[in-house]
């Protein structure tokens, strides 16, 4: 745990708002799911998507794990940092992206029928994997749902016989099969039930080396919610995995997963200041600070909840409040109505659980500046990204 002390020194010493990194929890992280899958022929991908900071991904390079890449970018982000398994999964992917992930060697998952013709004129008789959508979703919000009806992403069930019609005829082979239901998942049985329905399918393809599950595993944003049972999932999925393979497929195949929230997301915070704190006529308080929804975008886009603690008044009276940002759109909130210990200008707040999608999903909007990445690993606290400057605009050239 980092204490008030650190974070009042890191924002001394590299000013707000700044996003901080705790390495142990992550190192946490990554001991539970090596622990947890316990299949023979195992590989534990990382959704880049949800944090590509360079020495995030060292930490998980280190460890033995394999990218899942959704961007020609970050597929050459994960070559550039040594990574030797890197999964390409994109949608509405153009030929080119294909050409460049089939030259870089990335292993290819393709999820429409337009894409599987279209790879295979250019590129028959090549070894791929197939995205499928079992119309089974799951997720903390419709946004986050990618699977069932209305998800835009995979071949649905209806059309995989067209699919493997579309292979032969350009001498595909498919060797893989890949589903993802969703995201921010804490209900074990619909990931078990996801898992069934992709295995039943698995039987119509003689020639699979993989099935990839795909991630979503959650965690715990809000403070009374359940984590999931993260050992306990994994041993009830490797036990039904090894069952399919001995006793129904009959063939060993190496089980995949691709986390990426679980990882990183409680191991990252967003440390922000107070710098002006307004009250209505009506009695309604506005707590604004020096960041916004272009630094930790959840809330306006998902209506996500994020905890906020006052690190710097953090015995106060407690006090229902609005913490805004400080960007000209009245959605730019972090939290509406919530109550938390009274803040002052000047006080830090610290924005829980900001390690995944925080900066990944971070923008320019306004013209703002991204902050600098901190990593605290016991007593050694190190910038592992610098905050923009100015210099990121004035030095563009038309």
């Amino acid at each position: 745990m980092i204490s008030r002390r650190v974070f009042g020194e890191i924002a001394r010493h590299f000013g707000t708002p700044v996003y901080i990194y705790n390495k142990e929890i992550i190192l946490e992280k990554i001991r539970a799911l090596m622990q947890a899958f316990t299949c023979p022929s195992r590989v534990i991908l990382f959704a880049m998507k949800a944090n590509a900071n360079f020495e995030l991904l060292k930490i998980l390079k280190s460890c033995g794990f394999g990218i899942d890449a959704v961007s020609p970018v970050e597929i050459a982000l994960a070559r550039k940092l040594g990574f030797v398994r890197v999964v390409f999964t994109g949608n509405n992917v153009s030929n080119e992206e294909f050409d460049f992930a089939l030259q870089d060697g990335a292993q290819i998952t393709i999820d429409s029928l337009s894409g599987l013709d279209r790879f295979g004129q250019k590129f028959p008789s090549w070894e791929i994997c197939l995205r499928l959508n079992l119309n089974i979703g799951a997720g903390h919000h419709q946004h986050c749902i990618t699977g069932g009806p209305e998800s835009k992403f995979g071949i649905p069930l209806a059309h995989v016989d067209e699919a493997k019609r579309i292979a032969g005829r350009h001498n595909l082979k498919i060797v893989g099969l890949h589903q993802h239901i969703g995201s921010q998942i804490l209900d074990p049985e619909i990931i078990l039930l996801a898992m069934e329905e992709l295995l039943k399918v698995a039987l119509q393809f003689p020639d699979l080396g993989l099935i990839d599950f795909g991630g979503g595993f959650g965690v715990p944003y809000r403070p009374k919610e359940k984590p999931l049972d993260i050992m306990d999932l994994g041993r009830r999925m490797s036990q039904r995995f090894n069952r399919f393979c001995e006793d129904e497929y009959r063939k060993r195949l190496c089980f995949v997963i691709e986390p990426g929230r679980f990882l990183v997301a409680e191991s990252g915070y967003l440390l922000v200041r107070v710098i002006d704190v307004k009250r209505n006529p009506d009695g309604r308080v506005f707590v604004g600070v020096d960041s916004g929804f272009c630094h930790l975008d959840r809330p306006a886009r998902y209506g996500a909840y994020h905890r906020i603690a006052n690190i710097s008044n953090p015995d106060g009276p407690r006090q229902v409040v609005d913490v805004v940002g400080n960007l000209c759109e009245s959605g730019d909130k972090f939290a509406v109505q919530r109550r938390i210990r009274q803040a002052r200008e000047g006080d830090l707040l610290l924005i829980h659980t900001a390690g995944a999608y925080g900066f990944s999903m971070s923008s320019n909007y306004n013209c703002r500046l991204r902050p600098a990445e901190i990593m605290v690993a016991g007593p050694e606290v190190t910038k592992i990204r610098e905050g923009e400057h100015l210099t990121h605009f004035l030095g563009y050239q038309a």
